[in-house]
């Protein structure tokens, strides 16, 4: 407010959009494989996961006890500390084992997507040197071997590898009962463990630093080959603690049901870390995403969390009412990846018997950065992104990198104790991505509220961009979204030659309705900008999901533009 001293008038510089909460408790100095040990310590005869679809069933000292063994036999076949152990597969008790073991043995664990080919495969073992890796057989041997034809010239044992694409690969173990060329068997290796050798790996817990690397998260960007974010130990302590504080104890009375892979963010930090740090039991429904396993689990074991992106839920939601499944044990849920409009979150409420809705926001490279509360309204939990996490900064800055005004949108920075160490191999990169002073550049358009709170905008590199008029993808969506028709609805620009980009809108419809590409119109007359109007409008049954159960826009773009030139 200006304020008139005589006659000069004083207004008041703007307050700028940033925002540092630091937190109630101080950061921690423990590592991963002491976690391991807190858990077997204070909670031994808890069940810490349970594989529905394997049948198995392991307490945090039955965890421990597995962990160190398999470090051990690791260690055995030559893995040294700081040494990177690939793990390639969907979900499992063994690669949960396996990524703990890594933790315990000092090893780096390399997150490697399931639905990787050959080519990407090929990327992930040579960008970051993966010395041993672990996988199940079959298909994924059959992939490996595309690289690695040398397989076929060992015996059917483990052998010492020598790979001419993939020279950094010394040892491959495989996840199966059946004997392949030149792997050692997963249940082998565990069980040649050593006692001096466990000792060795107990003694070591002590003597890893909490600034080491703990595990590489592949992270594809905008563009170019997947990146290998390292992560620390330190980062993924703290980032499961204190955003965890907000909804993960919750799971203590009763467990978490994961639907999304281990290979992931999502999967890794709450699905392992976030169970691990708060003794919770977690629960795997399937190897891979399936909608109605996950329901039947929460139900069976009467979950009171689970994760995933708002097309998930309204996956869950249609399926529990085509099936008849009545769920009425979640206490919390946690989304992110995509807004979640008011009348899915009703619906969630509604049909799944959600008490509480937490948005949760963040990328591969600085871990969770915004999380809701467990007090926040309705309107808090589908308009904003969450509460800024502890021991975190951020700012909102312009196109030069100057704080906008608090309020104004602009792009995100974050600074914490949870951005990752480097890229690995790529300073380059790195730098890019980190200024000097230790700010990350999200890439995400954003608003900071003076309460604590921030709402994502989009992407910058999803903004349309319509003969110089500026649309946001989220904004159409949302809009949308309040059709009473529409269960969901993706946004997206398609180049063109004239106006630059044209809307492409692609609707998803309730069971039972129909609607056409003239009453979609019709619906936006006086309502949005005629510029807004989304030029090609599209219905679909189903959307293609990455393995996170996010909609993959690309595919959406890529099966339009094949129709349009096919005109």
């Amino acid at each position: 407010m200006a304020t008139e001293i005589g006659s000069i008038v004083i207004t008041p510089p703007h307050k700028p959009s940033y925002l540092h909460n630091p937190g109630i408790e101080p950061i921690s100095a423990l590592t991963v494989g002491q976690l391991v040990d807190i858990a077997a310590d204070k909670w031994p005869d808890k069940e810490a996961i349970v594989s529905v679809f394997q049948g198995h069933r392991y307490t945090f000292a039955e965890v421990r006890e597995k962990t160190d063994n398999l470090a051990a036999g690791l260690t055995q076949l030559g893995l040294k500390p700081g040494d990177r152990l690939g793990i390639w597969g969907p979900n499992s008790t063994q690669w949960y084992i396996t990524r703990l073991a890594a933790d315990r043995g000092g090893f780096i664990a390399v997150h490697i997507d399931p639905m990787y080919q050959p080519p990407q495969l090929l990327h992930a073992l040579t960008k970051v040197g993966v010395k041993l890796l672990v996988c199940p057989g079959d298909s994924f041997y059959e992939r490996l071997r595309v690289i690695v034809p040398e397989l076929d010239n060992y015996p059917e044992s483990g052998a010492e590898l020598s790979s001419a694409k993939v020279p950094s690969l010394k040892s491959l173990v495989v996840i199966s009962d059946k004997q392949y060329r030149g792997a050692y068997r997963y249940d082998d290796v565990l069980a040649s463990a050593l006692p001096a050798t466990v000792k060795k790996i107990r003694e070591l817990q002590t003597l890893i630093d909490p600034d080491e690397g703990s595990c590489i998260l592949f992270s594809s960007g905008t563009t170019g080959q997947p990146k290998g974010a390292l992560m620390s130990h330190r980062g993924l302590v703290n980032g499961v603690f204190f955003p965890g504080q907000w909804f993960l104890p919750d799971t203590l009375d009763g467990a978490l049901v994961l639907p999304v892979l281990f290979c992931h963010t999502s999967g890794l930090m709450a699905g392992i870390m976030g169970t691990v740090r708060f003794g919770a039991t977690l629960i795997l429904p399937s190897a891979t995403f399936d909608i109605k396993k996950t329901l039947e689990a929460i139900i069976k074991f009467g979950a009171a969390m689970t994760l995933g992106t708002p097309s998930l839920f309204v996956d869950m939601i249609t399926i529990a009412r085509q099936e008849g499944l009545k769920v009425t044990t979640l206490k919390t849920v946690a989304y992110g990846g995509a807004p979640c409009p008011v009348q899915v979150a009703l619906e969630m409420k509604e049909v799944l018997n959600i008490k509480r809705i937490l948005p949760i926001f963040g990328m591969t490279e600085t871990g969770l950065t915004f999380v809701g509360k467990p007090e926040d309204t309705l309107e808090q939990m589908t308009s904003t992104s969450g509460c800024l996490c502890y021991h975190t900064e951020a700012k909102v800055v312009d196109v030069n990198g100057r704080m906008v005004p608090m309020g104004t949108q602009g792009e995100l920075w974050v600074r914490g104790y949870s951005v990752m160490n480097e890229y690995w191999g790529d300073e380059e990169m790195t730098r890019q991505l980190i200024t000097k002073d230790g700010w990350v550049k999200t890439g995400d358009l954003f608003i900071l509220q003076e309460d604590g709170y921030g709402k994502v905008v989009g992407r910058i590199n999803e903004v349309i961009i319509r003969i110089g008029d500026k649309i946001f993808p989220t904004e159409l969506e949302e809009f949308f979204q309040e059709h009473p028709d529409v269960q969901e609805t993706q946004v997206f620009g398609v180049p063109d030659s004239r106006t630059g980009e044209e809307i492409c809108a692609y609707f998803r419809l309730k069971d039972g309705t129909t609607l056409t590409q003239q009453d979609i119109v019709d619906y936006c007359k006086g309502k949005i900008p005629d510029y807004q109007i989304p030029r090609y409008i599209r219905f679909a049954n189903t959307f293609p999901r990455s393995p996170m159960g996010k909609v993959v826009k690309s595919y959406l773009l890529q099966t339009l533009l094949k129709e349009i030139e096919g005109k």
